[in-house]
């Protein structure tokens, strides 16, 4: 067990893999073989993340698991006693790589299982993909080392091209190649500034981010780095106006590519911000979060009203996926531990709503063979016990208090009411306004109202297997919703690390164990106080013109 606790990342990266690679020779014609040795691959590479998660130390600062081993043996330097190396093999997790892994080990065998039936043909490649897919985006949540996170990302591109180039609709090609330029022109020019960092680093060349992130770099230098990093990561998550290979990606991808990357993909620009721009360009952080909260709420708008005006249900959800990434880039750039911690829970509570609402997209389209609405109508009075999910999904999109999106939103809201104008947090807030409308209006035309077509009366409800599917994602949904406090008490120690060294001049709580603790200034003398046998330290509030309360 100590074997597997301290190398439990590299398994965790290369089992998926390996399982990949092991698929590659096995004969096509034994297509349930493969079904089953893919989707059990994906199942005990999520039981490995749950040891994670319990082996994990909410109280504890710093990087957990962290493996060291030379990669690339150039240049060598002498660093506390022991030669280090330019380049290294060096992982590690905090709390926010933490329910990032997870969601990636929990959404791949989910993915696997909703491809049964619809990927019939190259069915082996097709899953090879997926477990390929799955160890670089492990790999990206978990290094510490800036050439080995760029391999990882770059890496993860390939899989994904021909998941939706392959195994993709009618304009699979153009989106797969469209998906590919974009994200591909980010990488290169952060792989610029990642070897311009490594080699202005005063203490000699590394790319190591435990090291980097201690440099002095000059504020104008920061300024151009955190454009060329910011660009890889606005462009994955993605910010207004680098969001166009998005819905051409999703509408074209498969089910399980849609799964993925609106569950996972997305998430790693986000996160990128969180691991790479904020702690090592603090002073451009802050001089960029104004342009970036902008951006943002022109995201959740955009994202919304675009998606009211979608005939294709899965261009909707996909313009959603604008929208409520928006809210991630919102509380970010709050710089705040409302908004960070709102914003990770964004990013978890999206990849389990809107991966349910692509899966439900998927099923329908299996039965019926279109996307449009007006092709629908009275699919509950066919399909009551698939109508169940589907609404539970389409409330937690929304927003609905008790389901997984809600915290997060509030937070965000919150916390940018606290660090910017409140126009920003109403505005944002008008967001969730315009979800709860574009969502209600495709929840009624499509599962509500008289059945008028022949091949919605042919409609059967959910198999076991697609039950098997949904259950598990909704089942999560709502104990997101309901318990918060297993992410916040988690990635608060994370948070407020990336917020020291953003502001290291601000005292700040977080919104983890002790209840609900939030440092408010400037607005007044309402705040949510913690408990009283919250073992933390209860913090002051500060009320406009500084005096204490």
């Amino acid at each position: 067990m100590d074997l597997i606790r301290n190398h439990i990342l590299s398994i965790l990266i290369f089992l998926p893999i390996a399982a990949g690679i092991a698929l590659v020779i096995v004969p096509r014609r034994y297509a349930v073989f493969i079904r089953w040795f893919a989707f059990i691959s994906g199942l005990v590479a999520f039981a490995l993340s749950i040891l994670l998660f319990l082996w994990f130390r909410s109280n504890m600062a710093g990087w957990q698991f962290e493996e060291f081993a030379p990669w690339i043996r150039v240049l060598p330097r002498v660093v506390e006693g022991e030669t280090r190396y330019a380049i290294n093999y060096h992982l590690g997790i905090d709390g926010i790589s933490l329910f990032l892994i997870m969601l990636t080990t929990f959404l791949t065998p989910v993915a696997i299982l909703a491809s049964w039936r619809g990927i019939t043909e190259r069915a082996r490649e097709f899953y090879v993909a997926l477990l390929l897919l799955e160890g670089a985006m492990i790999g990206v949540f978990s290094s510490l080392d800036l050439i080995l996170f760029y391999v990882f990302w770059d890496a993860m591109l390939i899989p994904m091209y021909f998941i939706i180039g392959v195994w993709g609709y009618e304009n699979r090609i153009y989106a797969s190649i469209k998906f590919f330029i974009y994200t591909l022109v980010g990488s290169l020019l952060m792989l610029a500034a990642i070897i311009y960092l490594g080699l202005q680093n005063p203490a000699g060349l590394t790319f190591d981010l435990t090291e980097l992130v201690a440099a002095d770099i000059a504020r104008s230098v920061q300024y151009w780095l955190f454009l060329a990093f910011g660009l890889a990561f606005a462009i994955k998550v993605p910010v207004f106006p680098l969001h166009t290979w998005l819905p051409d990606a999703h509408t074209e991808a498969p089910t399980a590519g849609s799964v993925i990357l609106a569950g996972i993909l997305l998430k790693m620009g986000a996160y990128g911000f969180l691991r790479f721009c904020l702690p090592l360009f603090p002073e451009a952080s802050v001089h960029f979060a104004p342009l970036m909260i902008v951006l943002g709420v022109i995201g959740i708008i955009y994202g919304a009203l675009v998606a009211y005006s979608q005939p294709d249900i899965k261009r909707l959800v996909a313009y959603s996926s604008v929208s409520h990434l928006g809210f991630v880039v919102l509380g970010i750039f709050a710089l705040n531990i409302q908004g960070i911690q709102g914003a990770l829970l964004i990013m978890i509570a999206h990849g389990l709503s809107t991966g349910a609402l692509f899966l439900i997209v998927g099923m329908m389209y299996e039965r019926r063979h279109t996307r449009l609405m007006s092709d629908y109508g009275g699919v509950w009075r066919r399909m009551p016990f698939f109508g169940a999910f589907f609404i539970i999904a389409a409330l937690a999109s929304l927003g609905l208090p008790g389901l997984a999106n809600f915290p997060g939103e509030f937070l965000v809201i919150l916390g940018t009411f606290a660090a910017a104008n409140w126009v920003y947090a109403l505005l944002a807030a008008s967001g969730v306004v315009f979800a709860a409308i574009y969502i209600l209006w495709l929840y009624g035309n499509v599962m509500q109202g008289p059945v008028e077509k022949p091949e919605v009366e042919a409609m059967r409800d959910l198999s076991v297997r697609e039950a098997f599917v949904l259950a598990p994602v909704v089942i999560f949904i709502v104990l997101l919703g309901v318990f918060p406090g297993v992410v916040l008490d988690r990635t608060a120690v994370s948070s407020e690390a990336i917020l020291e060294q953003v502001r290291p001049d601000e005292s700040r709580t977080s919104l983890g164990r002790g209840a609900w603790a939030i440092e408010v200034r400037g607005i007044g003398t309402h705040a949510l106080r913690p408990k009283t046998d919250s073992p933390q330290p209860v913090p002051h509030f500060l009320v406009e013109g500084g005096e204490e309360q």
